[in-house]
C-alpha cells in the first residue's frame, strides 16, 4: 500500500510538473514575441512615436534651444527665466511660435526614431546571440550591458544618418524676430552656400559623443526599470509602466549628457544668420570658453526646461512605441 502511494505520488508530481511546464512556456515566450514584427512596422512604430512625442513637447524643446543658445556676450536678459521667455515668445511672435521649426522636427524625428528603435532591436539581438543569452533574463548583468551597448550604437547610427536635419531644426527653432532661414530647403541651401557642405555637419562630433551615452543610458535604465517593475507588480498597466520608466530614464540620460548637448547646440548655432563666430577651438575649446565666460553652471543653462520637456517626451515616446508594437503584433502586420 505504501509502495502504491509512492508510485501514485510520483505520477501525480510528474503530471503537475508537466502541467506547469506546459502552461509556463508561452509566458516565457510572450515577452520576446512582441518584438517579432516586421521591419517596416517596426520602423513605422518608432517613427510615429518620435514624431508624436516631439510635437507634444515642442514648446519646451524650443525654450531649451533658446536658453542653450544664450551665451554671455549675446544674451539679452541678465537673469533669464522660463516664464519670462515664454511670455516674450507669446507677446512678440504669437502662440504658434512655440511650434516654430516643428515641421522640420517631425521631418527629422520620423527617420531618426525609426532608425533608432530599429537599430536598437537589431543590435540587441546581435549582442545577445554573441553573448549566448536566451532572452529569459538569466543573466541580469549581461542584459544591462546588452541594453547599454545596443542603445549607444543605435544612437550613433540614427544621429549620423539624420544629422543635417537636426542642424536645420536647431537653426529654425533658434530664430526669434529676425528670420534668416525661410524653411527646410532654404536653410539647407543657405548653409551650404555660406558655410560649405560640411557646415551641415557642424557639431557632429559633440553630437555623437553625447547621443551615444544618452541613448545608451536611456535604453538601459528603461529596460532595467521595466523588468524590475514587472517582476514586482506584473498586473500593472503596460502604458503606465512604459510612461513612468521612460520618464525616469529620460531624466537620467539628460542629467548625464546635458553639457555635451549644450556644446552641440552652441556649435550648431555659430555663424547662423550672421552671428559672430565665438567658438573656434573645437569641442574642448568650446567647453573651456563656456566655463571661463559663464562658469560651470553655464554648462547647464536651460536644464530646467530640458527636465520639463524630457519627463513627458521620453515617457511618451516609449509608451507610444510599446503600444504601437503591441497593436501591430496582433494586427495585419504580424
Amino acid at each position: 500500500m505504501a509502495a502504491r502511494v509512492g508510485v501514485d505520488g510520483g505520477s501525480a508530481t510528474r503530471k503537475l510538473l508537466h502541467h506547469h511546464h506546459h502552461h509556463s512556456r508561452p509566458q516565457q515566450q510572450q515577452q520576446p514575441q512582441l518584438s517579432q514584427i516586421g521591419a517596416v512596422p517596426q520602423l513605422l512604430a518608432g517613427g510615429v512615436a518620435g514624431a508624436f512625442s516631439k510635437t507634444c513637447t515642442a514648446p519646451l524643446a524650443r525654450l531649451t534651444i533658446l536658453f542653450q543658445g544664450m551665451h554671455s556676450d549675446v544674451a539679452t536678459m541678465s537673469k533669464p527665466s522660463i516664464w519670462r521667455e515664454a511670455l516674450r515668445i507669446v507677446n512678440e511672435e504669437g502662440f504658434r511660435a512655440f511650434w516654430k521649426g516643428n515641421l522640420v522636427t517631425i521631418a527629422h524625428r520620423l527617420p531618426y526614431s525609426s532608425v533608432n528603435f530599429y537599430a536598437y532591436e537589431k543590435y540587441k539581438s546581435i549582442l545577445k546571440s554573441m553573448l549566448g543569452l536566451d532572452g529569459n533574463g538569466g543573466n541580469p548583468h549581461a542584459e544591462i550591458i546588452v541594453h547599454f551597448v545596443g542603445g549607444g550604437l543605435a544612437g550613433i547610427t540614427s544621429a549620423s544618418a539624420t544629422y543635417p536635419l537636426d542642424l536645420v531644426r536647431t537653426r529654425l527653432a533658434a530664430q526669434t524676430n529676425a528670420i534668416y532661414y525661410q524653411g527646410i530647403r532654404h536653410a539647407l541651401h543657405t548653409i551650404c552656400r555660406d558655410e560649405g557642405f560640411l557646415g551641415l555637419y557642424k557639431g557632429l562630433g559633440a553630437t555623437l559623443l553625447g547621443v551615444g551615452p544618452s541613448i545608451a543610458i536611456s535604453f538601459s535604465v528603461y529596460e532595467s526599470l521595466r523588468t524590475s517593475w514587472h517582476s514586482r507588480r506584473p498586473d500593472d498597466s503596460a502604458v503606465l509602466v512604459s510612461l513612468s520608466c521612460g520618464s525616469l530614464s529620460g531624466i537620467a540620460s539628460s542629467t548625464a549628457t546635458f553639457p555635451l548637448d549644450l556644446v552641440r547646440r552652441r556649435m550648431q548655432l555659430e555663424g547662423a544668420g550672421g552671428r559672430a563666430r565665438v567658438y573656434n577651438a573645437g569641442l574642448f575649446g568650446t567647453f573651456r570658453h563656456i566655463i571661463r565666460t559663464e562658469g560651470f553652471r553655464g554648462l547647464y543653462r536651460g536644464i530646467m526646461p530640458e527636465y520639463y520637456k524630457v519627463v513627458p517626451s521620453v515617457g511618451i515616446v516609449f509608451m507610444t512605441y510599446e503600444t504601437l508594437k503591441k497593436l501591430m503584433s496582433h494586427g495585419p502586420f504580424s
